[in-house]
């Protein structure tokens, strides 16, 4: 087959490749291996997930979002923001945009290399929750932000395990068969918000996870009264900030910001992705 046109992004480290697919480019038949095997690190192109872009009837374009494992998440934040400046740039939709996902219809604004999106309303908010892992009670909270999160406060985000930690919430019964994704959020002595995420279908810690930080600046919100808006440190060091209106024990209105970076360009080959 003829190599495929891609771009390389970031959002804030959470890093995706990203197909024009609105004339049926990729292997369909093989969709899976084609995710995977493009997405292993050191192999091929290495990513967090892929996005490819589709024709929608209803707004500017649909995207199908797949995790590095071939997963298919409901949405992602930092993704949702690298598609929405891919689409830009290719002249598939003007700066104010709209486009389907699994979670619904998410609203676009690219500035430069700065994109703001409008979040599906989060549910399922549910406050001080306990978790039992390894002997060991962790105190929390979750919700829906397109995906599901849990969230908990530690002191020291260095001394977190997020791998180890992470992976036992996001395995655990608590959570069924699908799992969570798992924050571990800090606030220091200026106020300052530093956040760790370990990410359901990468199995592993990310740079960065959109979801990750709106849900987390939900939790505080509502734990601990912060007001809008609310800025979180990423693992990469990049910031991503999230506004929101509260609406009864609820919150309504939610967006996010931060930077979706091109990295380059390139053509996939067919060798690339053939395990």
């Amino acid at each position: 087959m003829k190599p495929i046109p891609f771009y390389k992004m970031s959002g804030s480290g959470n890093d995706f490749i990203l197909i024009d697919n609105r004339e049926g480019v990729t292997p369909e038949t093989q969709i899976r291996q084609f995710v995977v095997g493009s997405c292993r690190r050191r192999l091929s192109v290495g990513a967090d997930g892929m996005i490819l872009i589709e024709s929608s009837e209803a707004v500017d374009f649909k995207w199908r979002f797949f995790n590095a494992d071939g997963s298919l998440p409901e949405m992602c934040g930092n993704g949702a923001r690298c598609a929405a400046r891919y689409a830009f740039i290719n002249g598939i939709a003007g700066r104010q945009m709209a486009f389907e996902t699994l979670a619904g219809i998410i609203e676009a604004n690219v500035r430069e290399g700065n994109v703001r999106i409008r979040m599906t309303n989060p549910q399922e908010l549910k406050s001080k929750i306990s978790i039992n892992v390894a002997g060991e009670t962790i105190d929390a909270g979750s919700i829906h932000t397109g995906v599901p999160h849990v969230v908990t406060l530690v002191e020291d985000i260095e001394a977190v395990n997020v791998v180890e930690t992470g992976r036992l919430i996001r395995n655990h019964p608590d959570f069924s068969l699908e799992g969570t994704n798992v924050n571990f959020v800090s606030v220091d002595q200026k106020g300052e918000i530093f956040i760790r995420t370990y990410e359901r279908g990468v199995e592993d810690e990310t740079l960065a996870c959109g979801t990750g930080n709106v849900a987390a600046a939900l939790i505080l919100a509502y734990e601990r009264e912060m007001t809008s808006p609310v800025s979180l440190t990423t693992r990469s060091g990049s910031q991503l900030t999230v506004y929101f209106q509260k609406k009864g024990d609820g919150y309504k209105e939610v967006f996010l910001e931060g930077d979706a970076r091109v990295i380059y360009q390139g053509e996939l080959w067919e060798e690339a992705w053939r395990m």
